[in-house]
């Protein structure tokens, strides 16, 4: 309600300045069954607790109206009980509410009053206290969790259940430590999941977090630190605040963090407080002109007005956190102006004091001094940000166990018999209950499963109001163009200690924070799995990734295809390879009978050019995808024929070397063994040699088809792989030894004037292969495997053709161009010597 209509309601109400009420005496009512409550009606700032030498009593000054709220929803929700027929039908709930001043020492006493002899002042002592009835029967409070601690065991000895409006530290979820406590409110491990996921969403990894230095503040901000250190949120500086009234030494600590968080580039501040050391924390950071930040609040301190009504809080920043949610209770302001209305009521103060005095005038003394004194206004702010929900929803969870204890239904309660705690406290266990239409449940904990939502500070004038931008209920959703910020333009903030890493980038941490990183970039081969990583991944073997990649792609095999450039026009030359022999071929066959034929060796010239032409088609086996077949066949398929061509050609060396080197006897027996079958023989074996070391090449070490996953970026080449280059050469080395003999035959005989000279014409054959073979050793091992094949069919038609011009192609030349030189005496007298070609001239005649 606004607050001019409040203070119209004071004036009509007759609640004058200064005019004492007796809402002190209200605060009991007698039942059937009393529960007793502990609500923080005043505090104990100025009583000089450290200062005590004797257990004398605590005298308690500042008045808290939340605590006074807190305690008229719990009479309200027993009136409302009272009232009603849904729960304990004919029967009467009474009360006992006390202060507890906001301190443990002082929430012992009206503690001790609970577990009184009911109508006595004193606690019995007993063996077994199954049969004790104590002065209530169950106990609604406290609401700070360093208070709960305390109450907590000490009811818990007893057994008597104990339901908290907001103590929520994770502590008490211990149910062997704490029995017998419940509570109306989530735990702080709820609050604090949810203010790690409000950190992720925003992108703020780079915080501090300040905890109160009492058990609220240590304990939240332990879950809270490492809840976020899971979650890869850093904290750049972490402390405690003392409460106002503590000499601690950590109050130097403390003024030296905010310099710290001022100097750094953190802009949000998680502060898991009670309200007073807030209060305490933002005077000092007032003082020292800390630079706005985000601070996000507990639940404690976001609706507390000594924080809010603080002077200057509206320079600290952007305030948000979050709030329970609970039910809409729109009575209790009405119900609040009821009973101050009582409260000013002289009859009715009369009728009170008439009634007979409780235990507490003579123990405890006046309730609360304070509340006789306050004012609707004063109320005003706490009813607009109110929590008074969960200490309404407290009464009904009792109520309703209550009421399962004594088998109640809408007619009645069939036996009114004495319930003690304990008997109360086995159907508070998993407990179900309605309040204001909402369904609650007690876990095996005691805790209550509610959703949060998210508030933000919004300033008008001198105090804020609480706008809803988020929820929570497991899950963080957010209303962003509702939030409002402290910066310039409204632009959201940024508290990160580094940049965001770009995609393909993983971060190389630099000092002792996750969060203060270089960006490195992934090389190729390796990507960048999850944007917090810091190591780049590596891919699978059959996969590949360019520089800065985030994922591998399947790598294409590759082996040298048909349709490549390069094999494209290494079959045009093996087109134009083949072609010639095959035209010289059928040209010696046309002519084998011609001198010219005979000089070149006859049919075995033939089948030199014949072997030439297999040679031109073992090239067919190199290109394409490489099979077990293809790679066993290709050395034999190309050497053999080679080794053909060149025994012929050592023959007619060996023939021309012994016409012109040796004495002419030995010249001919010699020439007589190298034509006709002995000739044959010769190449047969020559053969035999070479297809024996390519077997042993093959069965030794045979080639196998491999695939290479390293030696393309991003292909996986498949190739034949070579066992042993040894072996490998010594196939090679067997013709290389035809060709090096052929040459030595050949290079020191003399030409003949007016004779054909068919020695240079070998020599200058056995110098096109060695040029060609001694340039494809170095070239294959520099070329990169996916090239070595074509190095191969190169280097084997580049050799047929080196054969073919500088000894076949001359020899066609003069068949068709000079026929009139293809005579016995030109051609044949080479070979048989300067006097053989006349005699076999005389024997053609």
């Amino acid at each position: 309600m606004p607050g001019l209509t409040l203070l119209g309601l004071t004036a009509l109400l007759g609640l004058g300045a200064g005019a004492p009420l007796c809402l002190s005496r209200q605060l009991s009512m007698q039942g059937h069954y009393v529960l007793g409550g502990l609500f923080p009606l005043g505090s104990t700032e100025d009583a000089g607790l450290g200062d005590r030498t004797e257990p004398n009593a605590t005298v308690c000054t500042r008045f808290s109206s939340l605590g006074l709220l807190w305690a008229l929803a719990m009479m309200m929700a027993v009136e409302e009980i009272n009232n009603g027929s849904a729960l304990l039908p004919g029967l009467r709930l009474g009360y006992d509410l006390f202060d507890t001043c906001s301190e443990p020492m002082v929430a012992m006493k009206p503690s001790l009053v609970f577990m009184a002899k009911a109508g006595s002042r004193s606690i019995a002592t007993y063996c077994d206290y199954t049969q004790y009835q104590p002065r209530v029967l169950a106990v609604i409070g406290p609401h700070m969790s360093e208070v709960a601690l305390v109450t907590g065991k000490f009811f818990g000895f007893f057994l008597m259940p104990q339901v908290s409006y907001s103590a929520s530290t994770d502590r008490l979820s211990n149910r062997e430590t704490f029995p017998s406590f419940f509570r109306t409110v989530p735990s702080d491990r709820v609050q604090a999941v949810a203010m790690v996921e409000l950190l992720q969403e925003l992108r703020w990894n780079w915080v501090a977090a300040v905890g109160s230095d009492d058990e609220y503040g240590r304990q939240g901000l332990s879950l809270f630190s490492n809840l976020a250190n899971a979650k890869g949120i850093c904290i750049a500086h972490e402390g405690l605040v003392p409460l106002p009234h503590a000499r601690s030494p950590r109050l130097d600590c403390t003024q030296g963090l905010l310099p710290q968080v001022n100097q750094s580039s953190v802009q949000v501040v998680v502060l898991f407080s009670s309200a007073r050391a807030a209060r305490s924390l933002f005077s000092h950071s007032l003082h020292c002109r800390l630079s706005p930040k985000v601070w996000v609040a507990s639940e404690a301190w976001l609706t507390s007005d000594l924080v809010m009504t603080l002077p200057g809080m509206d320079q600290v920043g952007t305030v948000l956190g979050f709030l329970h949610q609970g039910a809409l209770m729109p009575e209790f302001s009405a119900y609040v102006q009821t009973r101050l209305a009582l409260a000013a009521d002289p009859a009715y103060c009369a009728s009170l004091a008439a009634e007979r005095q409780g235990l507490e005038e003579h123990v405890v003394g006046p309730r609360c001094p304070q509340c006789d004194y306050v004012t609707l206004e004063s109320l005003s702010e706490g009813l607009l940000h109110h929590r008074s929900f969960p200490a309404y929803a407290a009464v009904y969870s009792v109520a309703q166990a209550l009421h399962n204890t004594l088998l109640c239904n809408a007619s009645g309660c069939p036996t009114r018999e004495p319930v003690q705690p304990w008997q109360l406290l086995e159907n508070m266990y998993n407990l179900s209950f309605r309040a204001r239409g909402l369904t609650l449940r007690f876990d095996t904990s005691g805790n209550v499963d509610m959703d949060y939502d998210l508030k933000l500070w919004v300033w008008q004038d001198l105090m804020p109001t609480l706008r809803t931008v988020g929820t929570f209920d497991g899950r963080l959703t957010l209303q962003r163009p509702r939030m409002r910020w402290h910066t310039t333009g409204n632009k959201e903030p940024v508290s990160q200690c580094s940049r965001q890493c770009e995609e393909g980038q993983v971060r190389r941490v630099k000092g002792f924070h996750s969060c203060c990183y270089d960006c490195v970039d992934c090389k190729a081969g390796s990507y960048q799995r999850n944007p917090d990583d810091t190591l780049c991944v590596q891919c699978d073997q059959d996969q590949w990734s360019p520089d800065r990649s985030t994922r591998c792609f399947p790598r294409r095999p590759r082996f040298l295809a048909w349709g490549e450039p390069a094999v494209l026009v290494l079959l045009v030359l093996l087109g134009l390879a083949l072609g010639l022999v095959l035209a010289a071929l059928g040209l010696f066959i046309w002519h084998r009978d011609s001198p010219l034929v005979q000089a070149s060796g006859g049919p075995r010239a033939c089948f030199g050019l014949a072997c030439l032409g297999l040679v031109c088609l073992s090239v067919l086996l190199f290109p394409g995808r490489p099979g077990p077949a293809s790679c066993l066949a290709q050395q034999p398929l190309l050497h053999l024929p080679l080794t053909g061509c060149l025994s012929t050609l050592f023959l007619q060396a060996a023939e021309i070397f012994a016409r012109s080197e040796l004495p002419p006897s030995w010249a001919d027996w010699l020439c007589s063994h190298l034509w006709g079958p002995w000739a044959w023989l010769a190449v047969l074996l020559a053969m035999l040699a070479q297809a024996a070391l390519c077997t042993w090449y093959l069965v030794a070490f045979p080639p196998e088809v491999v695939t290479d996953w390293r030696a393309l970026p991003t292909e996986a080449l498949v190739h034949c792989r070579v066992h042993s280059w040894i072996s490998f050469s010594l196939v090679h080395a067997a013709n290389a030894t035809l060709a090096f003999l052929c040459f030595l035959g050949t290079f020191l005989v003399q030409s003949q004037p007016g004779y054909h000279n068919s020695a240079r014409s070998l020599t200058f054959a056995m110098l096109a292969y060695f040029i060609t073979w001694v340039s494809f050793v170095p070239l294959l091992a520099n070329v990169p495997v996916a090239s070595q094949p074509a190095v191969h069919m190169g280097a084997a038609l580049l050799c047929v053709l080196g054969i073919l011009a500088t000894f076949h192609l001359p020899k066609c030349y003069l068949l068709l161009r000079w026929p009139e030189l293809n005579t016995p005496t030109f051609f044949l007298g080479d070979a048989r010597g300067q006097g053989g070609g006349e005699e076999t001239l005389g024997k053609n005649k």
